[in-house]
């Protein structure tokens, strides 16, 4: 068994460094029934989200119905397996808590699944509880609105090494105080992944001599282009992009606009028959929902592309930002303004937005009206985008 399973909080008094949070979700299993339906924990990776909604079951001793939202991209799916949970009573406890973890994979690909989630939270007579690394992305904020939000925040590192030190008093094993100190630094907060290590290096029949390199929670895309394309492919390679802060759509236009720079000929061909792989497999995810083909997706890109080469690459090379996230960039500025003065333009006269952008030429005229650009208070440089003559 993992420590991180082995030593997994079981009450709130286990639950260290997140009192603030522990507080409010006990405020909000109390008034249930009178106040908010969800509660949202969101947090960095590691910070204890989906165990603590395990301990609050167990304190209120409820049964725990529990879905990982990347399962649930789409209405019927949660239609299918979400609702008859909310719908029917717990049979072996008092209560029962739905736990919906990773939202965030809900909004990545969300065939109607968002809305569904929001109307299932509106009919539950059981508390739900919601888990996020991310929740800013914008189109949760109807999510946020129906939810209570309670951060976790970032374990110290002191704290992390108090824990770890518990441990291995548990384990009965000893490891030097200058090396527990480098794990915790290094975790940069996350609790799980300081845990892992220190297992890890308790096996390890010299862990002074283990070399302990600082946790880059995000990678820059050109490190991660740099380690695809020149270094020899390794497990390394296959976790690159994970690391990365972009979805997998924008990865692959930086690997395909980049791969000429590195590849040439036999390796070239391979590169991008590796890239064409990559474009099966995502269009069988977005047409059958057959989400665990990402993993194949991951590998292509990463591992594939990587092993093409027949040698490892040395020097420097510029990579080049993908020339059509470029061109969608461009397009959206020169049609901001149009979106903004559409968007006045219908709250004012009560049509959608939609309509609004399709109608442009039409109330482009109107907007020639002095008084009605005062009316819906444009700014000057949507006055400008007006006055601009038409290409």
């Amino acid at each position: 068994m993992t420590w991180t399973e082995k030593y997994r909080p079981n009450y709130y008094e286990d639950i260290k460094g997140q009192d603030e949070a522990v507080k409010k979700i006990k405020e909000f299993i109390i008034n249930f029934k009178s106040g908010k339906k969800a509660l949202m924990l969101h947090g960095p990776p590691g910070t204890g989200k989906t165990t603590l909604a395990h301990v609050t079951a167990r304190e209120s001793e409820s049964e725990i119905f529990e879905l990982n939202a990347s399962d649930l991209r789409n209405k019927n799916k949660l239609q299918e397996i979400l609702k008859p949970a909310i719908e029917q009573k717990s049979l072996l406890q008092q209560g029962k808590i739905i736990l919906v973890d990773e939202v965030d994979g809900i909004s990545a690909v969300d065939r109607g699944g968002l809305g569904e989630l929001l109307s299932l939270i509106d009919s539950s007579e059981y508390p739900v509880i919601i888990t996020a690394n991310d929740i800013w992305n914008k189109k949760l904020n109807p999510l946020r609105k129906k939810a209570e939000l309670v951060q976790l925040k970032e374990i110290s590192y002191n704290l992390v090494k108090d824990m770890m030190i518990h441990i291995l008093r548990k384990e009965k094993l000893f490891i030097d105080n200058e090396i527990l100190t480098k794990i915790a630094i290094n975790a940069k907060g996350d609790l799980r992944a300081a845990i892992n290590d220190l297992q890890t290096i308790s096996r390890t029949e010299h862990p002074s001599l283990i070399g302990l390199d600082e946790r880059n929670k995000e990678t820059d895309i050109f490190n991660a282009l740099k380690l695809v394309f020149k270094g020899k492919p390794t497990k390394e390679t296959l976790n690159v992009f994970n690391s990365v802060n972009m979805n997998m759509d924008e990865l692959i236009l930086w690997v395909e606009e980049n791969i000429p720079s590195e590849y040439q000929g036999e390796e070239l061909a391979k590169a991008y028959d590796a890239l064409s792989k990559v474009d099966v497999f995502k269009g069988r995810i977005y047409k059958q929902q057959y989400w665990r083909f990402l993993v194949y997706e991951n590998i292509l890109l990463s591992y594939g592309i990587s092993a093409s080469k027949k040698d490892i690459k040395t020097g420097f090379t510029s990579y080049k930002k993908p020339t059509r996230i470029l061109k969608i960039w461009l397009n959206n500025q020169r049609t901001a303004k149009k979106k903004s003065i559409s968007q006045k333009y219908a709250r004012y006269v009560h049509v959608g937005h939609k309509r609004a952008m399709n109608e442009f030429p039409i109330i482009r005229n109107i907007l020639k009206n002095p008084d009605i650009r005062q009316e819906l208070r444009l700014t000057e440089e949507e006055i400008a985008y007006l006055d601009k003559p038409l290409t």
